[in-house]
């Protein structure tokens, strides 16, 4: 397994270096330090003293890519590449572009924990919810029940999760008060905000879950295994959890290892609507402020956890069938 691992980081460590250059490539195409400024400034109307001093403040009066005015060391670190895309490699997130000019680094270590906050819960909740759907419409399968299961599913898929934000806070907050329809707080009091968000994002992913598991389950249970153990006289319910569901698990990890990352980049849409402070609220107002630092930070860091994740994911298969051999 060590040198499958050691393959895997390597690989995904290139795959890191290409999404970063890519990234910074593209920015600084598509906008100049002078466009930057411009934009946070407000507008074209502005003098170049302006410009210059916006620049100055936050590093962008540097050469792009090359120093030639400086030599050894010097000429290579005194450059905007240098500075804002090399330095992300050293967890090194530099400030912002907007008017406040916040520490990133800083920012991300503070609203993680709530993204964590909703996003840990949910996790579990929904991996539960769903297997355990999926596994009843199976057990009554070719049922009215199962029928009608599959059609709640299609439908729940069908509806967009703005949908469910918007019925649910008009529901639960306006008429049932319930819950708070916006905001935050910490502690033990944080529950009463997380637990409306959390509830809805459940409800927006469990048809889809549902139905992928079920015809996951349903392509199990008709093999030859699960027919030996039926004519060995369990229960089906043993069948099914006992059986089906362990042999479906590398489907059902890679499905549920993929939502991985959400649990530390947060619910763009959830976190915005319901003004919690986590990531997905902080690259949402980022983009809406045009600031691409923080852009080009929660970029790296999202490719930087998907690749941890696909890897752990990869170590979880040897885990659920020992068929699986990482060489």
């Amino acid at each position: 397994m060590l040198p499958y691992m050691f393959r895997r980081l390597v690989y995904g460590a290139l795959v890191l270096i290409g999404v970063n250059l890519a990234t910074f490539f593209l920015f600084f195409t598509v906008n100049t330090p002078d466009d930057m400024a411009r934009l946070n400034i407000g507008g074209k109307r502005v003098t170049q003293e302006l410009i210059d001093k916006w620049k100055g403040e936050r590093g962008y009066d540097k050469p792009l890519y090359l120093n030639t005015a400086k030599q050894g060391s010097e000429r290579i670190t005194e450059t905007i590449f240098w500075e804002r895309s090399v330095s992300l490699f050293k967890l090194d997130f530099g400030r912002a572009d907007g008017e406040s000019a916040g520490d990133i680094g800083h920012e991300v270590k503070s609203r993680m924990w709530v993204s964590l906050q909703m996003a840990l819960p949910l996790f579990v909740l929904q991996v539960i919810a769903s297997t355990a759907f999926a596994l009843l419409l199976v057990m009554f399968r070719n049922s009215r029940l199962d029928f009608w299961g599959v059609v709640t599913c299609v439908l729940m898929l069908s509806i967009s999760a703005l949908f469910y934000i918007i019925v649910g806070q008009f529901l639960f907050s306006r008429v049932l008060k319930l819950a708070p329809i916006s905001g935050y707080a910490g502690g033990l009091d944080a529950i009463k905000f997380l637990a409306l968000p959390i509830l809805l994002s459940l409800i927006a992913r469990l048809g889809g879950e549902a139905r992928l598991y079920r015809a996951m389950f349903l392509e199990e249970i008709g093999k030859d295994y699960v027919r030996t153990a039926r004519a060995k006289g369990l229960a089906e319910i043993v069948v099914l959890f006992r059986h089906v569901l362990r042999n479906a698990l590398i489907p059902i990890i890679t499905s549920a290892g993929g939502y991985l990352p959400y649990v530390f980049l947060g619910s763009l849409v959830f976190e915005s609507f319901f003004g919690l402070p986590g990531l997905g609220a902080y690259v949402i107002e980022a983009i809406s402020k045009q600031d691409f630092a923080i852009v080009r930070t929660m970029v790296f860091v999202g490719s930087l956890l998907y690749i941890a994740t696909y890897i752990l994911i990869d170590i979880a298969y040897s885990w659920a069938d020992p068929r699986v051999r990482l060489r």
